[in-house]
């Protein structure tokens, strides 16, 4: 059943996944008294799985200047170092061309690992109350004329408002709705994830052993535990997702060289087809989009939901400071300055990726002997060291008040 008219809000954020819950808590505590409505084709709850993602030190300065960083943290464990190993097909041995370790400022580790429970019950827990949850719902047509953008919803409810934010993921509906397309490139990988305990401690360190398959990564968990992400390619990743959890940790303490000794499976492995996707635009009439919706790359570099929260810093920076001053904050001047704030990062960072995952990604003999060489040239040049760490962690430069863990 339909209503006389639209129900009004100031910004509509379509997504309740971590990068949507962080814009709706950036601007609630950035704009008192704002009206925003979060919606999402699912009821809104805390993850139930097992993962966790990589929070570099900027996006972990957005949680802290939110105030929800504190409840993470204690359920969250830093990398304290990071161990970069390159093998060939059957090589035993695992030796560490690169390590990067220390912190970015002292005391502050360039990353954490954060469960997925943490991040979603401390997100939900603070942002719930000031604001409109509609969920689950699904939307059935999108009309960004006039004034004002305006959803109307499969149960004939229509919303309206002068700026709608997409996070709705890599598929994003509002996207093919605005009629925004993407650059795209399919990798011919699968991704795999899975969470393990092993017998010995990892000491907060981060292995990263580049395979001619493509990259393994055992990310530390609190106590002796890891996050696993690596990559197959897609016709060979469907014998690792139909193996017994016995069959996989033999796998994977071989992959591993039985770095962190024997390993079990605390989870079901589960794959993703990988692939580089960028929208050739990041904003449309009185729509902008944000995290997998704008742009999803390899995760070789643990960046996806880095750079969905940077965004997030960026979007909601541009949104208060033209509420504050009276503006529309809809108008494409102002989502234009979101755009141009985040096209330069987001392609360099695909670009990154996207060269690592090709150049580590083989297992020809010249490319690898030359690989190792760089890699241990850069092991050995600290300034240059520091400064790949400073830009992996999101710190520095023209970043936004967020990144630098400043109220907006």
């Amino acid at each position: 059943m339909s209503n006389s008219g639209p129900e009004r809000h100031d910004v509509i954020i379509v997504g309740g996944g971590p990068v949507g819950l962080t814009m709706a808590l950036a601007l609630v505590r950035s704009a008192p008294g704002i009206k925003v409505a979060l919606v999402d084709r699912r009821p809104l709850a805390v993850p139930r799985d097992n993962r966790a993602s990589a929070i570099a030190a900027g996006v972990r300065r957005v949680f802290e200047a939110l105030g929800v960083w504190n409840e993470m943290e204690h359920q969250s464990q830093p990398i304290e170092s990071m161990h970069i190993t390159d093998s060939g097909t059957g090589d035993l041995a695992r030796p560490v061309f690169l390590r990067f370790d220390g912190d970015v400022a002292p005391g502050e580790a360039f990353a954490h690992m954060v469960p997925n429970q943490a991040s979603g019950a401390a997100l939900l827990g603070a942002v719930e109350s000031d604001i409109t949850v509609i969920a689950p719902a699904e939307i059935s047509d999108w009309n960004a004329g006039g004034a004002l953008t305006r959803l109307t919803l499969a149960d004939g409810r229509t919303l309206a408002a002068p700026l709608v934010i997409a996070a709705d993921g890599a598929h994003s509906n509002l996207r093919q709705r605005a009629g925004i397309d993407t650059i795209a490139h399919d990798y011919g990988q699968t991704g795999l994830v899975a969470t393990i305990a092993h017998e010995l401690p990892h000491d907060g360190v981060a292995y990263e052993h580049f395979r001619p398959a493509g990259p393994f990564a055992s990310l530390p968990l609190p106590g002796n535990r890891s996050s696993l992400v690596w990559t197959e390619a897609a016709q060979t990743a469907p014998r690792f997702l139909g193996m017994t959890p016995d069959e996989l940790a033999v796998e994977i303490e071989a992959v591993m060289g039985s770095t962190l000794g024997r390993v079990t499976l605390e989870d079901k492995l589960m794959g993703f087809p990988l692939r580089l996707q960028l929208a050739k635009s990041f904003v449309g009439p009185r729509l902008a989009l944000i995290g997998d919706a704008a742009h999803v790359v390899h995760p070789i570099a643990g960046q996806g939901l880095n750079l969905g929260l940077k965004d997030v810093a960026a979007l909601a920076e541009v949104v208060v400071d033209a509420l504050r001053l009276g503006l529309d904050h809809g108008a494409p001047d102002v989502l234009e300055r979101y755009q141009a704030w985040r096209r330069l990062d987001t392609a360099s960072m695909a670009v990154v990726t996207d060269g690592m995952n090709r150049l580590f990604s083989n297992d020809i003999a010249p490319v690898r002997a030359l690989r190792d060489f760089g890699l241990g040239l850069v092991d050995r040049a600290g300034p240059v060291k520091s400064a790949l760490i400073r830009a992996a962690s999101g710190v520095g430069g023209s970043a936004p008040k967020l990144l630098s863990g400043l109220p907006i």
